[in-house]
This record gives C-alpha cells, sequence and structure tokens, in this order.
C-alpha cells in the first residue's frame, strides 16, 4: 500500500505517469473507474480549492465522497485524532484524504489505517498534490522542457507549505529554484539562492509563482499595510510586458498584493488552468493509489 505525504513518496516516473493519466482526464468525463470506492475527506483548516478539487475528481472517476464535518466530529468529546481516524478505518473507506495544522500529522496516521492516506497539507511543511498540479502546468506549458527552467517563487516563502513542496520536488525536474522574500519572510537555509524583490530576478526567469503572505501563520504585524509589502513583491502588468515567464499563484489570490488585477487577465497567468489541472492531477493520484 503507498501513501502520499510529500513529494519524494512518488518517483521520477511515477511522476510522469500520473501526469499521462491526467492528460487523460482533463476532459472532465464521468467514468467508473472508482466505482464502488469510498473517500473520505478529514479537512481541519479551511479550503476551497484542495477540497473541492478531490471531492469532484473523486466523483468524476465513480467514488462516493464523505467529508467528515470537522466541527461536530467526535473529537469534539475529547477523542484523539488517532482514535477518530482508527475508527474510520474500521468502516473500510478506500482512502483517506487529510489537511491539518499540525506538521507531520498525517504521516503519524500511517499506522492506524489500512487504505492509502494522502495530504492535503499539513502546517508549513508540505502541500504535494499543489506541488505536483504545479509541476504539471510548468511541464505542459514548456512541452516537457523543463531542464534549465527558473523559477521565482516570491512571497512568505518561509511560512508556505507550498513553496515547501516546490523547492523539493522541482529541483528533480531540472528546474533551477531562486526565492524572492523580505527578511522577515525568508527560507531559513542556505540551498537556494535568495533575493530582496522581484525587480531583482525578474529578467532571469522563466517561470514566476507568487504566494499568498500567510497572515493567520504570523503572531506579529511585519509591515504597516499589505500596500507596502506589494510595492516590491506584487506582480503587475509592467513585469508581464518587462518579460516573458509564465505566472502562478496556488491560491486565494490577494489581489493588488499578490498579482494586480491586470496582470491576472493576462493570457500568461495561469491561476485558473491551475485550478482545472488540480483536479486531473488529483483523479490520477486517488486512481493510483486506490488502485495500485
Amino acid at each position: 500500500m503507498q501513501h502520499l505525504i510529500r513529494t519524494s513518496d512518488f518517483t521520477k516516473e511515477e511522476i510522469l505517469d500520473i501526469f499521462n493519466d491526467a492528460r487523460g482526464f482533463l476532459d472532465f468525463k464521468p467514468c467508473d473507474i472508482l466505482k464502488g470506492k469510498i473517500i473520505v475527506t478529514l479537512f481541519f483548516e479551511n479550503s476551497t480549492r484542495t477540497r473541492s478539487s478531490f471531492e469532484i475528481a473523486a466523483k468524476r472517476l465513480g467514488a462516493e465522497v464523505v467529508n467528515l464535518d470537522v466541527g461536530t466530529s467526535s473529537q469534539k468529546k475529547g477523542e484523539t485524532m488517532y482514535d477518530t481516524v482508527a475508527n474510520l478505518n474500521a468502516m473500510k473507506p478506500d482512502a483517506i484524504v487529510i489537511r491539518h495544522s499540525v506538521h507531520g500529522l498525517p504521516e503519524s496516521l500511517i499506522g492506524y489505517v489500512d487504505c492509502p492516506i494522502i495530504n492535503a497539507g499539513d502546517g508549513r511543511h508540505s502541500h504535494p498534490t499543489q506541488a505536483l498540479l504545479d509541476l504539471f502546468t510548468i511541464y505542459e506549458y514548456f512541452e516537457g522542457k523543463t531542464d534549465g527552467k527558473k523559477i521565482a517563487i516570491v512571497g512568505d516563502v518561509r511560512n508556505s507549505r507550498v513553496a515547501g513542496s516546490n523547492r523539493r520536488l522541482l529541483p528533480r525536474f531540472g528546474i533551477d529554484v531562486n526565492l524572492v522574500a523580505p527578511d522577515c519572510f525568508k527560507y531559513e537555509g542556505n540551498e537556494y539562492k535568495q533575493f530582496d524583490k522581484i525587480s531583482d530576478v525578474i529578467d532571469d526567469m522563466d517561470v514566476i509563482m507568487a504566494l499568498r503572505s500567510q497572515l493567520e501563520r504570523h503572531n506579529i504585524t511585519y509591515f504597516e499595510s499589505l500596500q507596502e509589502y506589494a510595492k516590491d513583491f506584487c506582480i503587475t502588468m509592467e513585469h508581464m510586458e518587462r518579460k516573458d515567464f509564465l505566472l502562478l499563484h496556488p491560491g486565494p489570490v490577494n489581489r493588488n498584493v499578490d498579482i494586480s488585477d491586470d496582470a491576472l487577465k493576462h493570457p500568461r497567468c495561469k491561476v485558473l488552468e491551475q485550478v482545472t489541472n488540480g483536479v486531473a492531477i488529483r483523479a490520477a493520484i486517488l486512481k493510483k493509489l486506490i488502485l495500485g
């Protein structure tokens, strides 16, 4: 049995196989590949894109989805997460998709289940399905020629689990990762090139990935206003016209803070295409892990 906790759980060959399956799911035609299978979703943090795309992907494949309302779950009565999952496992689901604010929690549940665990985001650590759909979007845009491409991940790279998964995954496909952030959001390592503002790197980049400022993960205020932050880190039409790069964002977008309104409308901005690709990628992952 295989789980997806981090992108390294899949080999490069497995990822390319997932991409091949995802292309076939982009037509969004219902099928019965997972007919009779039951997928449980456990989201202990807010989510629109990830939760919805998992549920739509599962239903497109013919599976049934059981979404646990964590607000009324037995954890409110004092039950531990491990007992909750063990009890769910006793009901014989075919996969459990979980998002939680605690780093490492999805991995810690593996010993309590007899079905695949899929990490839909844990704390500041990892968001593997987002990174895989981001890579798929890049891979398709450049027709598989990713070796030697350069990406700038811009914003709160310290707290973003999307940045964490992408900076580990993208180099496996030959993509050079550069991080752009103010001092307060800088990554606390030295294995990647880091810059202070987008204008320092934009002329050399093939891909720009803007991030949302993780305001809910901050205990203090770093900027007088979001407009102050945007001066150096918002991607604008001026940037789009200055250099021919692919523009991505994992969502939700803070308009005119992460990306300006007009830049979001640019043909090279693929934010909505990422959402579409997310359903196809998650469908391919569900197929792989459930059917084995």
